[in-house]
């Protein structure tokens, strides 16, 4: 028997969506709701006060059962906990927790990426760090038009202007104003209304695709595909109902309970829309009730090309064409809503006239792990990605066989994937947008790779950027700096040491890395006017077996330091530079092209970047002549007493060289004035001003005048007898 405790209202918004009930462990009559709002009730449910959580749209939580003061809460926005029975929660701002539905890249340098998000706003985000931080975290994003359920699509060519979308209502976003124009197709409000009497069936993540070949056509999905040319100002529809559209699935949901129509539950719309990129006008779809459809002929006939092997009214997640063969194209689906775990990767090469099952559950993705989306990689054909339930997978002969590819991905599912400029940019139903950023790997790999005992492979095209990238958690931060990344394979672990040379167009070796341990450099006495050695810097190369990736900052060998060791050098140029690994007696070689940042043109010239380059290395060239300097005369002043007159005039000439930092605000000698020099004409790419060349002189005549004053001393020394106070 059953008693009717409340239906006080907010505690059933959306039965289907929302709506856990949780008992405190030790006391019966204290019982939680989540639903939009969070709420409490004392008294065994019959009454309920709302309690604020850090976020709306709440899902679960936990209680602990030995102390119920201290409960975990998860909402659209997080996971906070409390530890006072839900007076006051912990921060959702520790955690990257975004869900996203899908993502797109635009074309800029360096491009963003953009998606919606659920219950926020949509989003658009750098991929590489703008240079703006908050607490150590680069502190830049922003919305993009439309609202949570996106898409958001910017306009090949012109970033600015991004396609966005709010539950099947088109907008054009123009991020220079802030100001979003809309184009409803059919402009009818569908909240409410049974869908088999709307005109236009459109549901929460509507489909937009901008045309490959024309940036000024956009499709857009209901049960139709729309077609508009001028952004959205006037659509014409190009297609019949390419959904399967059982009448019985037409229906007013959440009756009798409540009402619940909001559009997010259509059923038969069309979750895919894509072009080829190969083959104007022909077009594919795909429905959330099963159908995939394409078009030869730019929407004046369809055809339904769905998988035979594909059961009934599975959701078409995604569909990709191929950019290497026409008529090829991969399908991904899933029916786990109609609790079928199978994975559906399907892939044609003949417009869908014959399909072939790519996950028969036992090449790779396990019979339990539904699949979201599919990819090819545009610079090498067959080379597939899948994202699925589980996680990320990929296969490097065209679907026969499946890895997984997690490496240090969560454990979430995958929810879109998109290949920009040889990266992988990877979109997360509850852990934000993740990047591998460099598919080079992969592009050259094949079994004569795999076999040889080393192998260098040949890297992409690095860019001269100045930026940080932070790793790891917010609270223990590291920083990568910009470079060029470079890709070794060990077949086992090196026997020997490992040498990784970088040398400029002119076979100039300007840095070079070594496994191992390094000597220390000893002073020199003689030669301190001679010209900085290249230094080579200790166990900068992993020699395990497997693959490896190293980032070379594109800098120059740097200064010694007065403590031995070597300092930042200056950035190369661009150009071509050669790449040697070496292990034992076998050298491999590879080229690295070496661009500049394309924001810098018109502003910065190669020949400025090279004038660049020439003065610091001089800069560079007199802190390593101070250096020298500097450890010659602490080794000279080792077992002189105090008093003694060489004492006083080594302790002298010290004093001009080094800064007293003992004292506040002390006198800058010599070498605070050569760093601050440096400073000044290392933090961006430009021509040096006239004061640099000027200072550099000036600061060069000093140095000459110390270093003469201390080779008086240093002959004086020389002269000598063995007993004068040594």
């Amino acid at each position: 028997t059953w008693t009717l405790a409340s239906n006080q209202a907010g505690i059933m918004n959306r039965p289907f969506y929302y709506t856990n009930v949780d008992v405190d462990p030790t006391d019966a009559d204290v019982v939680y709701v989540n639903n939009e709002g969070f709420y409490k009730s004392t008294d065994g449910g019959r009454s309920f006060q709302r309690v604020s959580t850090p976020h709306g749209d709440n899902h679960d939580m936990w209680i602990n059962p030995d102390n119920p003061d201290i409960m975990v809460q998860s909402n659209d926005g997080g996971a906070n906990v409390t530890l006072d029975g839900a007076r006051t929660w912990s921060t959702q701002h520790n955690q990257n927790t975004a869900e996203l539905y899908q993502v797109h890249t635009d074309d800029q340098f360096p491009y963003w990426i953009y998606a919606g998000q659920q219950d926020n706003s949509t989003i658009a985000v750098p991929s590489q760090p703008p240079g703006t931080r908050v607490g150590g975290r680069a502190a830049f994003w922003e919305a993009i038009g439309g609202c949570e359920t996106g898409p958001a699509v910017p306009k090949p060519g012109n970033p600015n202007i991004v396609y966005s979308n709010c539950k099947g209502r088109f907008g054009r976003y123009n991020r220079a104003t802030g100001q979003e124009w809309q184009y409803y197709v059919g402009a009818v409000d569908m909240y409410g209304v049974n869908p088999s009497t709307l005109p236009y069936r459109f549901q929460r993540v509507v489909p937009i695709e901008v045309s490959p070949h024309d940036p000024n056509t956009v499709y857009h999905g209901s049960q139709y595909v729309h077609r508009t040319r001028d952004e959205g100002k006037t659509w014409e529809t190009i297609s019949p109902d390419l959904t399967a559209f059982r009448p019985e699935r037409q229906v007013t949901s959440g009756k009798p309970i409540t009402r619940d129509i909001t559009g997010e539950e259509h059923y038969s719309t069309l979750y895919v829309i894509e072009e080829s990129p190969l083959e104007p006008g022909v077009i594919w779809t795909g429905a959330n009730d099963g159908p995939v459809h394409v078009t030869l002929d730019d929407g004046e006939t369809w055809v339904d090309v769905t998988p035979p092997g594909l059961p009934p009214e599975g959701r078409i997640q995604s569909i990709d064409v191929s950019p290497h063969t026409p008529g090829k194209a991969y399908v991904a689906a899933y029916r786990y809503l109609l609790n079928d775990f199978q994975p559906y990767i399907f892939k044609t090469e003949n417009h869908g006239d014959t399909w072939t099952l790519l996950t028969d559950g036992t090449n790779g993705i396990g019979e339990f792990n539904p699949t979201r989306v599919v990819r090819e990689d545009p610079d090498r054909e067959g080379l597939l990605y899948a994202g699925t339930e589980y996680g990320l997978f990929v296969s490097m002969n065209d679907g026969e066989r499946w890895m997984p590819f997690q490496a240090n991905l969560p454990m979430t599912p995958i929810t879109d994937l998109r290949v920009n400029r040889k990266d992988l940019v990877v979109a997360t139903m509850g852990r934000s947008f993740w990047i591998l950023d460099d598919l080079s790997p992969l592009h050259q790999l094949n079994e004569q790779v795999a076999a040889a005992p080393v192998h260098l492979f040949e890297p992409r095209d690095a860019y001269r950027m100045r930026y940080g990238a932070r790793r790891g958690s917010s609270a223990d931060p590291e920083y990568l700096p910009a470079g060029a990344v470079l890709w070794y394979h060990l077949a086992d672990e090196a026997s020997a040491d490992l040498t990784l040379e970088i040398a400029d167009a002119s076979g100039n070796v300007i840095r070079r890395f070594i496994s191992g341990e390094r000597e220390e450099m000893a002073p020199e006495v003689q030669g301190m006017r001679g010209p900085v050695p290249l230094q080579s810097e200790p166990e900068a190369l992993d020699t395990g077996a497997g693959l490896h990736r190293f980032i070379w900052d594109l800098r120059h060998a740097g200064p010694m330091t007065t403590s031995g060791r070597q300092g930042r050098g200056p950035m190369a140029v661009p150009g071509t530079y050669t790449v040697r690994l070496s292990h034992g007696d076998e050298t491999i070689s590879t080229t690295l092209a070496l661009l500049a940042d394309p924001r810098l043109e018109g502003d910065v010239s190669q020949a400025d970047m090279e004038a660049q380059l020439a003065h610091n290395k001089a800069v560079g060239e007199l802190l390593t002549r101070h250096a020298r300097m500097v450890r010659s005369i602490r080794e000279s002043m080792e077992g002189l007493d105090e008093t003694d007159a060489h004492h006083r005039a080594l302790k002298a000439i010290h004093d001009q060289l080094v800064t007293d930092n003992s004292d506040s605000y002390p006198p800058r000698m010599l070498d605070s004035q050569i760093r601050y020099l440096a400073g000044m004409t290392s933090r961006a790419d430009q021509l040096p001003g006239r004061d640099a060349y000027q200072r550099l002189a000036t600061l060069t005549s000093s140095l000459d005048a110390v270093m003469m004053l201390l080779d008086s001393v240093m002959e004086e020394m020389n002269q000598a007898p063995a007993s004068s106070g040594r």
